[in-house]
């Protein structure tokens, strides 16, 4: 009978012959079968001939199936698994090699059963992840599995991928599983599942990858409001980079010096996050998830923004004397810090008041003596013997608190000079008698005058 026939002689290496079978639009399970034959009065190869099975007029892809092995006439099945409404057509295509040699094809049948040899793939279904997980698909097929046959994953300009599992189910069903490891959008594309046996190559439907970036927003969150313990935020994460649909938001919020933070659900464009420290920086991302595993996306760019201080817990306590002289006093308070100012921009003054001249004088003095384990402070240029009321006030933006009040006696000092105008005497026979007014200033209780 005839066949189709290459003559490699006289080529050189590189060379392509192709043969084109019709479009095959098949509705149910069938077999292509085919002869084919390789011979060199060399030994040496002439060609590789090459089976490519092209799908819907789409990209030729890579060979199913492929020989080089010379010898005589040998058989081979094609178990193809593209039905209406796609077509496919298979390409018969010779390499030369540089070497003399004839390669044939004859008896090309499309038989209206199953192959022999051959399983045949059932339905191969796509697949969609999210980037950097793993996808899988799964290659179900009907016919034995022997331990010889190889079995991968074929993509179309994508790389293969390896058999990852084989689960069999019994002599004429059995699954193989593939793992895309770590996809990413360059893994996207059309793959189909191939079987190698003895008698030829089993070819499953193109399935598609489907590789979605999970969503970032474009944009940080607006603030709405602030206050001492929270903060309202608008999360402006409708611009993205990635894919949607989006199914849930969250607000992710750490301090911007310190490793707290923490992630709250959100089921609204506007979020209050309470609970948080005064006079304090945070920094507040949204994360967006679309549907599957590792959907969650980056943190968006964040809002720096400070919590407002808040009134002070409390005044100064343990508010006591140190050292009492006659022209000033030193006094002592219990340390303080963060917890009780609620603020880190605060001020610390004492106030204090007495009677001087018949007026009550009132001062107050900044202490700067704040950070200290044993803070304390001096009021200078008080008059001795003078009842001195004492407190100290607490102050930051937000309000104030006042200590208990302390009443000191300052010590007694010289009293000024007996004013000489009052000196006044009289003369008698036997005595002196003087009178005068007691100093301006005693300074204490006079208990003695010399003459």
């Amino acid at each position: 009978g005839s066949f189709m026939l290459v003559n490699t002689s006289g080529r050189f290496a590189g060379q392509k012959a192709h043969l084109l079978l019709p479009h095959l639009k098949e509705n149910d399970t069938h077999c292509i079968d085919f002869h084919y034959y390789v011979a060199s009065k060399s030994g040496s190869s002439p060609g590789i001939l090459n089976v490519y099975v092209k799908v819907n007029d789409g990209p030729i892809g890579n060979p199913v199936w492929n020989t080089s092995t010379t010898g005589t006439w040998n058989r081979a099945e094609l178990a193809i698994s593209t039905f209406w409404p796609h077509f496919y057509q298979v390409v018969f295509e010779v390499v030369t090699s540089g070497h003399p040699g004839y390669v044939a094809i004859d008896e090309v049948k499309v038989l209206g059963h199953p192959c022999t040899k051959t399983p045949h793939f059932l339905r191969l279904q796509s697949v969609e992840v999210n980037a950097g997980q793993f996808a899988t698909f799964q290659c179900t097929a009907n016919g034995k599995l022997s331990p010889s046959d190889r079995l991968w994953l074929q993509g179309i300009y994508v790389r293969d991928a390896p058999l990852k599992n084989i689960k069999v189910f019994n002599v004429r069903r059995f699954v193989a599983l593939f793992n895309v490891v770590n996809a990413t959008k360059r893994d996207a594309g059309n793959y189909r599942c191939m079987i190698r046996t003895e008698g030829g190559v089993g070819v499953s439907n193109y399935a598609e990858l489907i590789v979605k970036e999970p969503p970032v927003p474009i944009a940080p969150p607006q603030l709405s409001s602030v206050g001492a313990t929270y903060l309202w935020i608008q999360l402006n994460a409708n611009s993205i980079n990635g894919d949607g649909p989006i199914i849930q938001r969250e607000v992710e919020y750490r301090t911007s010096s310190g490793s707290w933070y923490d992630i709250q659900p959100v089921d609204s464009t506007s979020y209050k996050i309470g609970h948080l420290d005064p006079d304090t920086e945070y920094e507040i991302s949204v994360l967006l998830t679309r549907p599957g595993e590792g959907g969650t996306g980056s943190p968006g760019p964040a809002l720096k923004t400070r919590t407002k201080c808040a009134d002070p817990m409390r005044g100064p306590r343990k508010l006591e004397v140190v050292e009492i002289k006659s022209r000033q006093i030193t006094i002592c308070w219990e340390p303080f810090g963060y917890n009780v100012t609620r603020c880190h921009r605060y001020n610390l003054t004492v106030h204090y008041r007495y009677q001087a001249g018949g007026q009550e004088q009132v001062r107050e003095e900044v202490s700067w003596d704040t950070e200290s384990s044993h803070p304390q402070h001096t009021i200078t240029n008080l008059s001795p013997y003078t009842n001195v009321s004492i407190k100290l006030v607490l102050m930051n933006p937000e309000g104030r608190k006042e200590s208990q009040e302390l009443v000191v006696q300052t010590d007694e000092d010289v009293p000024s000079a007996v004013p000489l105008e009052s000196i006044q005497g009289s003369t008698f026979e036997e005595k002196i008698f003087l009178q005068w007014r007691e100093p301006a200033q005693t300074y204490g209780v006079i208990t003695l005058y010399e003459v």
